[in-house]
């Protein structure tokens, strides 16, 4: 089999690919969507849509994993810290990205997605985390900090992404961040 051209950057080609899944989901339930139906719609061939990707469950692993970590980048300004700040605008990276894309799609396609959202969006998290706890704890605090960290800030943008939180999502963000922070610092001092 043929090896995938590891390119980070999103090519007009691969962006065809995932505007004609865009415009697919709206149509189409995702089981009934073929390669065949994407490539049409980016008007390119099925070879080149294999050239980019192995299926259609790798295109939408890559449409959500490359959402959660430019929603992250994008509020932190690439800068990787562990602040009250940051936790704050990690909180609010989330929020953007529950909010993308706004696309009328068919029910198969969200019961597919949520799942993949909250999956990619913690793995982006802990990536995040455990850089900046890199200078401030060992190995196994960083492990034990950043699942706990990414599920509080993870479960924090999603009650707002949700409906289901009473504070608008400034304020989820700065309540957030003082637990993260104020359990981090409460846990070092048991050390």
């Amino acid at each position: 089999m043929a090896t995938k051209v590891l390119n980070m950057r999103t090519t007009p080609t691969k962006q065809a690919l995932i505007q004609a899944f865009f415009q697919l989901v709206s149509k189409k339930d995702f089981d009934k969507m073929t390669i065949a139906d994407i490539a049409k719609g980016a008007q390119v061939n099925r070879a080149t849509f294999y050239a980019h990707f192995n299926d259609k469950y790798e295109l939408l692993d890559y449409i959500v994993g490359d959402s959660a970590s430019n929603a992250i980048v994008s509020r932190t300004n690439g800068e990787v810290k562990f602040d009250q700040e940051s936790i704050s605008q990690l909180v609010l990276a989330l929020c953007d990205y529950y909010q993308q894309p706004n696309i009328p799609c068919r029910s198969s396609y969200i019961a597919l997605v949520v799942p993949q959202l909250k999956d990619k969006a913690i793995t982006e998290l802990k990536a995040y985390l455990l850089k900046g706890l890199d200078p401030i704890c060992s190995e196994d605090e960083k492990a034990f900090y950043t699942s706990i960290f990414a599920q509080m800030i993870h479960d924090g943008a999603f009650q707002w992404a949700s409906g289901k939180a009473v504070f608008d999502k400034e304020e989820i963000a700065k309540k957030v961040a003082l637990l993260v922070m104020n359990g981090f610092q409460s846990s070092a001092k048991f050390n």
